[in-house]
């Protein structure tokens, strides 16, 4: 009874284990290759064709189009059916269109690829210039975090603290 005791325990942990590691619930060792696919964000390369409003533009992807609202931040209304144009609107929806029209883009994407409007959800980038970011700094865009795409929130914040503070965009004081 006693030696069937102890080969029962190491044959426990072996099956243990061996279950662990095949539903990836741990892991011995983690390849560099894994590591980087973890830590590099998708993205796609587009050209801005149409402008929406402040947070939402219309990009060609090759030979598709898709309507792409900017991840982790909100801009006043132009054309909601229910609010109808609300002040500011106007103004970001001009600094968005200076910032991306008919210009050529790259998509960074986060956990969740699409709202439930069926929009794509991305980070803009022209050039080195992030445009989610790029309006929030400027005052024209507030931070709207919706989990689980919080890759940039922190710096959404810190640029809207900044922003505020400054009485920059839809920020100046009257």
């Amino acid at each position: 009874m006693r030696s069937r005791a102890r080969l029962a325990s190491p044959l426990a942990v072996l099956l243990v284990l061996t279950l662990a590691v095949a539903s990836n619930r741990f892991t011995l060792t983690t390849p560099a290759s894994a590591q980087a696919r973890e830590s590099a964000p998708s993205t796609l390369e587009g050209h801005v064709v149409r402008i929406v409003d402040g947070d939402t533009v219309h990009v060609r992807l090759g030979d598709r189009g898709e309507k792409v609202r900017y991840i982790g931040v909100n801009t006043p209304e132009v054309h909601h059916p229910r609010k109808g144009e609300q002040p500011g609107g106007r103004e970001a929806m001009a600094v968005n269109r200076r910032l991306a029209e008919g210009k050529t883009v790259r998509l960074e994407l986060d956990v969740q690829l699409r709202d439930r409007y069926g929009r794509l959800l991305a980070y803009v980038w022209v050039g080195e210039t992030m445009v989610n970011a790029e309006l929030v700094r400027l005052g024209y865009a507030q931070v709207m975090t919706v989990p689980p795409n919080v890759r940039h929130q922190d710096l959404f914040l810190q640029l809207q603290r900044d922003a505020r503070q400054a009485g920059r965009g839809l920020w100046k004081r009257a």
